[in-house]
């Protein structure tokens, strides 16, 4: 029975945060990532700006969770609202492209952020995520 309410209580992950989550969800089974974060508490937000809901990626102590925010209006996004570390914001599709690839480089992220087609903000924050992806 309560196994019922807790499902029933929990949000659905909808569009880049279901993806996202499903990215993420199997470090919390890794032993690697456990001990390389056990002491790290960080906060990364993913926006794809077509798309109604931003990513918030929470590590904390060893552990990885996903959370979906609405990203209008603007102001659900701000730092002081959402606490964030380090902010990444793009396109759904570049998102897509960079989290399926497992080969992406800093390199090609750098070639995007010069061009404009990606916003970063806490850059050293959200580097941790091309380290995440390679676990």
């Amino acid at each position: 029975m309560i196994d019922e309410k807790t499902t029933k209580n929990k949000k659905k992950l909808r569009g880049i945060v279901n993806f996202v989550s499903k990215q993420f969800a199997q470090l919390n089974e890794n032993e690697r990532f456990k001990e390389k974060y056990i002491d790290t508490e960080l906060k990364i937000l993913l926006n794809a700006k077509d798309g109604k809901y931003a990513a918030l990626i929470v590590i904390d102590k060893g552990s990885i969770q996903v959370e979906g925010i609405k990203n209008q209006p603007k102001d659900n996004l701000r730092k002081k609202n959402v606490g964030w570390d380090g902010f990444l914001q793009t396109t759904l599709e570049i998102f897509l492209e960079m989290l399926k690839s497992k080969k992406i480089s800093i390199g090609k992220v750098a070639r995007r952020v010069l061009t404009r087609k990606i916003k970063i903000r806490g850059i050293k924050k959200v580097l941790v995520l091309l380290q995440l992806l390679k676990l």
